[in-house]
């Protein structure tokens, strides 16, 4: 059955809502500057938890702009620097889906059309409002007779279009959640990357914190094989917020408390632990999701890094206490996530590794006897899978292979590599 997707533009598509930053440009030597900002932000939140009528805030925020075609100009290049994350890397699923893909937005095609179109979304898809401008090019209101300017604007358009097959809504504020409440589309998703609404977030068929996730769980491809929000990071002891708010950045989920719990440990995939942490064998063996540790100081007798390297898991640290412990360590956890790079681990070989484009990355981690990896070749010989880069290191204990494919594979080429003997961890990295 055909689907299509309805995809909210301002703290959705972008990681911002685009009058207020338009206001930052236009009333920029205002004297009031400050005091006009904060009653823009406080117009929007409002319409956005349904707590005033769309027409009036819209009304009320235009009217306070005193912008111009210069400022929207600057605007768009702003914006474009703007894109949400997780759009941003999955540009490839707009390039396949164009013609299901639709930008429904309560803001303006002026600056939404130019910052959509490079993700091959097609300007027919783009609905939104449409400033009025003077003879001397300064916004001078919008047209009224838009049905997106009015309260439950999405709902008139979408009876109006009458969109066939099964639709789906992504957005982030009460209007895109109206589409569901009055039957519009069959799922909507709460997307929280950019913001949180309590209001929206109780009333979602799902709270999708990126796109990846949205991508993920309708089975649709994707830019990365697992959504990093569904990555989960534990922060124990007194972790410096710097350190924190990189990994928030990068999307994974986190958790933080005072000490490791037994039953933290099934479902982990990183720590990251401030320096003093302990972390024993007797933990690490019930971890068997976890991926990487991030050590904040020297791990010598903090960790059991033997027992780490025999798990396939990743340690890095920082011996000397350098101060700038409290970014390099979460970034070379975040680069051995996001690309495979184990470059200055404590416990594994070092490889620093080149992000290959249109390839899929696969990490094979085993024992270090001979023979593994004519098995792992063996294996895309037999499924015709034509290898474009492989690395490989050792050390005693352990090989640490990477191998970058362009071609798709079936799932059962993943089950055998998983089999080979000596086999200590797989996984799919994109």
């Amino acid at each position: 059955m055909k689907a299509t997707y309805i995809i909210d533009f301002d703290s959705t598509f972008t990681q911002v809502e685009a009058l207020d930053e338009l206001a930052r440009i236009s009333l920029k030597k205002h004297p009031d500057r400050e005091v006009i900002y904060q009653s823009i932000d406080s117009l929007t939140q409002l319409s956005m938890e349904g707590k005033l009528s769309f027409r009036e805030s819209l009304h009320q925020r235009v009217s306070l702009l005193e912008a111009n075609l210069t400022h929207l100009k600057q605007l768009v290049t702003r914006l474009k620097k703007k894109v949400s994350a997780s759009f941003l890397r999955n540009k490839d699923f707009f390039k396949k889906h164009a013609d299901e893909v639709l930008i429904v937005s309560g803001g303006f095609k002026e600056f939404i059309t130019p910052v959509v179109l490079p993700y091959h979304i097609r300007k027919e898809n783009i609905y939104a409002n449409s400033f009025l401008f003077d003879d001397l090019g300064n916004i001078i209101g919008y047209d009224d007779r838009n049905p997106l300017s009015e309260e439950g604007g999405k709902v008139k358009l979408l009876k109006t279009l009458q969109l066939s097959g099964e639709v789906y809504g992504i957005g982030d504020g009460y209007s895109d959640f109206q589409l569901k409440e009055l039957g519009m589309i069959k799922k909507f998703y709460a997307f929280t990357e950019n913001i949180e609404r309590k209001m929206v977030l109780e009333k979602a068929d799902h709270i999708t914190p990126s796109f990846d996730e949205f991508l993920y769980v309708n089975k649709l491809p994707m830019a990365i094989s697992y959504p990093k929000n569904r990555i989960l990071c534990l922060v124990i002891g007194g972790v410096p917020d710097q350190a924190v708010q990189l990994l928030k950045k990068d999307g994974f989920a986190i958790e933080q408390a005072k000490h490791i719990e037994m039953h933290d440990m099934a479902e982990v995939d990183m720590i990251l632990l401030s320096d003093g942490g302990t972390l024993n064998e007797e933990k690490l063996q019930l971890a068997s999701k976890l991926k990487v540790i991030g050590y904040l100081g020297s791990s010598k007798q903090k960790i059991a890094l033997n027992v780490c390297t025999q798990m396939g898991v990743v340690v890095f640290d920082d011996p000397k206490n350098n101060p700038r412990n409290i970014t390099f360590i979460p970034k070379r956890m975040i680069d051995f996530i996001n690309k495979g790079d184990t470059y200055l681990s404590a416990n594994f070989p070092n490889l620093q590794l080149p992000r290959m484009q249109g390839a899929h990355r696969l990490i094979h981690i085993h024992e270090n006897v001979p023979g593994v990896m004519a098995q792992i070749n063996q294996v895309f010989a037999q499924n015709g899978i034509n290898i474009v880069g492989q690395f490989l290191m050792t050390n005693d204990q352990i090989g640490y292979a990477i191998t970058d494919i362009n071609s798709q594979y079936d799932k059962q080429v993943l089950k055998e590599l998983k089999q080979i003997n000596h086999t200590i961890k797989f996984r799919v990295l994109y």
